[in-house]
C-alpha cells in the first residue's frame, strides 16, 4: 500500500487531533462508535513527542529531522501518564479486554502454562471481556490482527474459537507476523504467503477494517479492534519503506548502555558497556520498528478518510494506545520489555472523539485497565454491572487528578526449565537470552509493585518473590531514570507503609483496587 511523501506523512495525525488521556465531557444521549487501536510502542523520557506521534501513527520517528516544525507544533499534546499494570503482550493484553489486574484475570505471562489464552482464560475472564457488553448494546464488533500470544493453539480450541462478543473474527494465530501465517477468520483458518500485495498483514488488517464499515448496517453503532504487527519483531517492512530511518539511532537516555547497579540480580547480569554487536543490533531493530510503522501511518490515513467519508468521524472515539513499553539499551539490555522500570511500564494512549477538546489531559495516571471501563462507560452500560479493577475516564476524581494515587505493577517471569546451551554459566530458569549471556527474564523476575504518582510524590515500591526478598525503591522526581535504588535510603517506617500498600493491592478486586489509601 503505498503512501504519500514517507518523509512527512501527517495526514493522519492532522484528521485525528487527539487528545492524551483526554476528557471527554458533556457527552450527549446517542451512540457513539468506537476504534481501537493497539500496538507495541516505546517510552523514552527524552522523546515523548516520539512516543505520542507512534500513537498516532506516526509524525514519524524522530519527528524534527523528518517533519516541518510548523506541522509538529499542531501536535504539541501535553505529556501522558499511561501505565500498564504489566509490562508484557499477553497479561497486558487480557488486562485491556477485561478491565482487571493479572492476579484477577490470572493470565501471569505469554505462555500456555502462565494462562495467556488457555482453557482457564476462555472459560473465565474471556466470557466477560468488554466486547460481550458491546455486543449486548447492539454494536457490530469485529477484531482484526494479534489477540493473545497463544490464541489458536490445538490444545485450546484451535483456530475454531471465537471469543465471545465479536460479529467479524480475524484474528492472527500466535505471535506477530507479517508474512506466512495464518489467520482464524470467523472460525476457520486461513493461509496466507508472502505477497505484499496479497498477505502483508498490516495492510491486510486495514482493508478488511474499511470492507466491514462497508457493509455494516447503518442502524447499529460499530467498534473495531484493529492490532497491527507493527513494530513488534520480525520487524519486515513494506518494500517501499525498507531504506528509511537509515541514519537514525536509538534514543540515547539517561539509562543508556548504564550498569544496572543496587538492581534485581537479573539487571546486574548484562555486560556493561555494551558490546558494539549489541548496540549495532539495537540501533538496527530501532530502525526497522519504525519502518514498520509507516504502513500503521497509512492505516490511520485509510480509517480516517473512510470515517470523514461516511460522515461517522465525529461520532466515533478513535483510541490509541499499547500493550507495554519497550526498551533498546537502557540497563545494558538489548531489546525486550518484561522490566518494572519506566521504559517499559509507561505507555502512551491518545483518544479522538465527540466532547474532547485538542491539548486537553488527564491529571490522574491513566491504566489500560482503565480502557474497558471507559468504552463501557461511554456506550451506555452501567459500570456497577461490571467486574472490573480500572474506572472510566468519565470519573469526575480522574479529571480532576483526586483518583487513585497508587497502582500495582505486576510480573510474573517466565524461564525454561533447561539451560540454554548457548550460556551454561547462567543455569536453568532463563529466557530470552542474547549473545554475551545476556538474559531478559527468569523464573524469580516476578515481581509486585506500588507506584505512587499525584503531585507531591512520583515514587516506585517494588518487592521480588526471589530468594534474596530483593527490593527496589526509586524517586522518579529526582531519579527520572532510576539509576539509583534508594532502598537503604528510606526510613524503615515508610518502606513498611509501602508494603503493606502492596499487600492490599495484591488482594484487591473491583471497587477495592480503585480505593486503597
Amino acid at each position: 500500500m503505498e503512501g504519500s511523501d514517507p518523509n512527512c506523512k501527517l495526514y493522519a495525525t492532522s484528521c485525528i487531533n487527539a487528545a492524551c488521556a483526554s476528557h471527554m465531557l458533556f457527552l450527549q444521549e446517542e451512540c457513539f462508535s468506537f476504534v481501537v487501536l493497539l500496538l507495541l510502542l516505546h517510552y523514552t523520557l527524552n522523546e515523548l513527542h516520539v512516543l505520542l506521534s507512534a500513537v498516532t501513527l506516526a509524525f514519524h520517528h524522530l519527528l524534527s529531522p523528518f517533519c516541518s516544525p510548523a506541522l509538529v507544533f499542531l501536535f504539541s499534546l501535553l505529556p501522558p501518564v499511561k501505565f500498564t499494570v504489566t509490562p508484557l503482550c499477553c497479561p497486558s493484553r487480557s488486562s485491556i479486554l477485561t478491565g482487571r489486574y493479572p492476579h484477577n484475570h490470572e493470565v501471569r505471562n505469554n505462555s500456555l502454562t502462565g494462562n495467556c489464552s488457555s482453557a482457564l482464560w476462555q472459560k473465565g475472564p474471556e466470557a466477560e471481556a468488554f466486547p460481550i457488553y458491546l455486543s449486548k448494546q447492539k454494536y457490530q464488533t469485529f477484531f482484526a490482527g494479534k489477540y493473545l500470544n497463544q490464541y489458536g493453539k490445538k490444545e485450546v480450541g484451535d483456530v475454531a474459537h471465537v471469543p465471545p462478543g465479536w460479529d467479524q473474527w480475524h484474528a492472527l494465530v500466535g505471535n506477530s507476523q507479517y508474512y506466512n501465517y495464518t489467520l482464524s477468520v470467523n472460525g476457520k483458518a486461513e493461509k496466507h504467503g508472502d505477497s505484499y500485495e496479497k498477505d502483508y498483514l498490516t495492510d491486510l488488517i486495514v482493508n478488511r477494517s474499511l470492507r466491514f464499515l462497508d457493509d455494516r448496517s447503518p442502524q447499529h453503532p460499530f467498534f473495531l479492534m484493529l492490532s497491527p504487527p507493527a513494530p513488534h519483531s520480525p520487524w519486515m517492512a513494506a518494500p517501499q519503506y525498507q531504506k528509511m530511518f537509515s541514519d537514525v539511532q536509538a534514543p540515547r537516555d539517561g539509562s543508556f548502555n548504564k550498569l544496572g547497579k543496587d538492581k534485581h540480580w537479573l539487571l546486574r547480569q548484562p555486560v556493561n558497556p555494551m558490546p558494539n554487536s549489541s548496540i549495532n543490533f539495537l540501533d538496527d531493530a530501532y530502525r526497522k520498528r519504525w519502518q514498520t510503522l509507516l504502513s500503521v501511518d497509512d492505516m490511520v490515513e485509510m480509517l480516517v478518510k473512510k470515517l470523514d467519508s461516511m460522515k461517522e468521524l465525529d461520532n466515533t472515539y478513535i483510541f490509541y494506545t499499547s500493550d507495554n513499553g519497550y526498551h533498546t539499551g537502557q540497563f545494558s539490555l538489548p531489546i525486550d520489555k518484561r522490566q518494572l522500570y519506566e521504559f517499559d511500564i509507561r505507555i502512551p494512549l491518545m483518544v479522538r472523539g465527540p466532547g474532547i477538546k485538542p491539548n486537553q489531559t488527564l491529571q490522574a495516571p491513566v491504566l489500560n485497565i482503565d480502557l474497558a471501563p471507559t468504552i463501557l462507560d461511554i456506550s451506555g452500560v452501567n459500570l456497577s454491572t461490571v467486574n472490573v479493577d480500572g474506572q472510566s475516564f468519565l470519573a469526575p476524581s480522574l479529571r480532576n487528578g483526586t483518583a487513585r494515587p497508587f497502582f500495582l505493577v505486576e510480573y510474573t517471569g517466565e524461564g525454561h526449565p533447561t539451560t540454554d546451551p548457548a550460556c551454561p554459566k547462567l543455569g536453568p530458569g532463563l529466557s530470552q537470552c542474547f549473545p554475551d549471556c545476556v538474559c531478559e527474564d527468569a523464573y524469580n523476575n516476578t515481581y509486585a509493585c506500588v507506584r505512587t504518582l499525584d503531585s507531591k510524590n512520583n515514587l516506585q515500591y517494588c518487592e521480588f518473590a526471589d530468594s534474596e526478598s530483593f527490593v527496589e525503591v526509586y524517586n522518579l522526581t529526582s531519579d527520572p531514570h532510576q539509576l539509583e535504588n534508594i532502598v537503604k535510603k528510606v526510613d524503615p517506617t515508610i518502606l513498611q507503609a509501602m508494603n503493606q500498600r502492596l499487600i492490599k493491592l495484591q488482594s484487591c478486586v473491583g471497587d477495592s483496587c480503585r480505593n486503597i489509601d
